[in-house]
């Protein structure tokens, strides 16, 4: 998982790749010593204004603050084990509201907790303002969107019928002009006149609503639609509307489809697949980005950051709090590595290993993988993971797998009957020091050349390292797997520099770094497309070099 960084209005998270999370206190607090909080296996974070909740890879969902556990708001809760259905306990989303936690299940059944002052969770707010237990809304939910800001959210079933409830004084569930007198929906009531595309995401402010569709057909493919009070203008518009309607610039002109976009309590950030950032509402705390306090009422563009070289943009993200904005690069562990993995899987050239599901057919893996994601590394482990297979459908089975492949939970309900068997928690670059140190000569099968000496390395390892094997061995083309590769130009200590970093993504410690070897690698980066990870071979040699004089 890549570090994330999460604002409330008066609590910062830091969530970091190896599932632990470091809790800082207000700016206004004087003890600003971080406080770590002792919980595993961390999947996401999501604040609201005086909640926190924390889900983790097994489903399950911790939380705290005031409309969660009044007796005791500073201690985390289980709230997932509160679900009085226990076929409904394994979560797969969480979202947080002003006041509000959102949970979505395995089962795909939405779940709330928290406050239902302006009827939210879709019941009557007078009998049931606070709910301490989570209480189901509704059945057959695929996505649920509200904003830390916001007491108003949105559910999305599976056939994108698009169902709000809440807070709509201004207009900001986008049910049309009828409605806006309307303080409070207390029902969840389905939302008509939604503009024609797939509804990828809606980020809710405090007065309004905004929503990003995509449309094949249309260009630029991805659109921008609000609704609600243009008041310090966070709608980008100026105008009240009270269903949903594009937000036009020309900023957005000339094919700059929508990246990401997050809406604080009345302002809102922008990032297009072109890099532009853009922003507009209110600026009282300095939250644009604009390096003054005045409001901007119509979209602007600012500069981003600038990118290193080995950034891309589309792993920047925005988000905001109540009146804080972060943008952050969030680089991947091994550039595309998750994706390659699981093309490798699904190319059986390279899968050695079969396993039969409930209907007798076959689905093939690649051993390799398989023995040093499982956890005992041994046949028992394979035998019990054939034993799970066998009762699933190839669909299932094939979910089993992506989650081995690619180290990521894609359906918690099949992971928690999986977990015992696989080392959930190893990293990858764990995973490849074993393969490295083990030198299993059977798992090597491919040869590199240098000066009439052979090396053998396992495709594996040069397919997330080097473009130039990721294309050879991934090409739906011919198959090269046997072609033989020349290092003859690298000298010895290039040539173990090179080696060292395919397997464990260092430099060996003991290798003094010359002009010379510098020059070598660079040469070696170019020729074979080494991925421009983070972090990068040539930067820590430079650096490992200026250390040296």
């Amino acid at each position: 998982m890549n570090d994330c960084l999460f604002f409330g209005d008066f609590v910062t998270i830091f969530l970091f790749e190896n599932g632990k999370a470091i809790r800082y206190l207000s700016e206004k607090d004087s003890n600003q010593n971080p406080e770590k909080i002792q919980i595993e296996n961390i999947q996401k974070v999501t604040v609201d204004y005086l909640n926190e909740a924390i889900l983790t890879i097994e489903g399950n969902v911790f939380a705290k603050g005031n409309d969660i556990n009044p007796n005791n708001p500073n201690k985390f809760i289980n709230i997932s084990s509160l679900i009085e259905d226990t076929n409904d306990r394994i979560i797969q989303d969480i979202v947080s509201g002003a006041k509000s936690i959102y949970l979505l299940t395995s089962n795909q059944n939405a779940y709330g907790i928290g406050s239902n002052h302006y009827g939210q969770f879709g019941f009557d707010s007078e009998t049931l303002e606070k709910i301490e237990k989570p209480i189901l809304m509704m059945k057959n939910v695929s996505k649920i969107f509200s904003g830390n800001s916001s007491n108003c959210v949105f559910l999305l079933n599976s056939n994108q019928e698009l169902f709000g409830s809440g807070d709509n004084y201004q207009g900001q569930l986008g049910l049309g002009e009828s409605r806006k007198e309307e303080d409070k929906i207390q029902k969840l009531t389905k939302i008509q006149n939604i503009p024609k595309g797939k509804i990828i995401d809606i980020q809710c402010g405090f007065w309004y609503s905004i929503m990003l569709i995509e449309n094949e057909n249309q260009n630029p493919k991805r659109k921008l639609y609000s609704c609600g009070n243009f008041r310090y203008n966070g709608l980008g518009k100026n105008e009240n509307t009270y269903e949903f309607t594009e937000i036009k610039s020309s900023l957005f002109d000339n094919d700059y489809d929508i990246l990401d976009f997050s809406c604080g309590n009345v302002h809102t950030l922008i990032l297009t697949s072109k890099g532009k950032f853009i922003v507009f509402g209110y600026n009282y705390s300095g939250q644009l980005g604009t390096g003054d306090t005045n409001d901007q009422l119509t979209p602007i563009q600012i500069e981003l950051p600038k990118l290193r070289f080995n950034e891309n943009i589309s792993n920047y993200h925005v988000y905001c709090g109540f009146n804080k904005t972060f943008i952050y690069y969030s680089p991947p562990s091994f550039s595309n590595l998750e994706e390659d993995l699981i093309k490798l899987f699904r190319r059986k050239e390279f899968c050695d290993i079969s396993f039969k599901t409930e209907n007798g057919e076959i689905i093939e893996a690649h051993k390799l993988i398989l023995k040093y994601r499982l956890k005992d590394q041994n046949q028992d482990e394979i035998e019990k993971l054939q034993e799970i297979i066998s009762n699933k459908s190839i669909k299932e089975s094939n979910q089993i797998f992506e989650m081995i492949y690619s180290n990521r939970i894609t359906n918690p309900k099949l992971y928690s009957e999986i977990k015992e068997i696989i080392n959930s928690n190893e990293k990858i670059e764990e995973t490849m020091k074993r393969i490295y140190l083990n030198e299993n000569e059977n798992e090597k099968d491919f040869i590199i050349e240098r000066k009439e000496k052979q090396y053998k390395f396992p495709k594996l390892i040069l397919i997330m390292r080097s473009e130039l094997y990721r294309g050879m061995f991934l090409s739906v083309t011919e198959d090269k797997s046997n072609k033989v590769t020349d290092y003859s130009e690298l000298s010895n200590k290039s040539f173990q520099i090179f080696e060292y970093w395919i397997y464990l993504n260092q430099i060996k410690e003991e290798i003094e770094i010359t002009q010379e070897i510098i020059n070598e690698i660079q040469t070696g980066i170019d020729y074979f497309q080494l991925n421009q990870t983070n972090p990068n071979l040539f930067d820590l040699l430079i650096n490992k070099f200026n250390n040296q004089n």
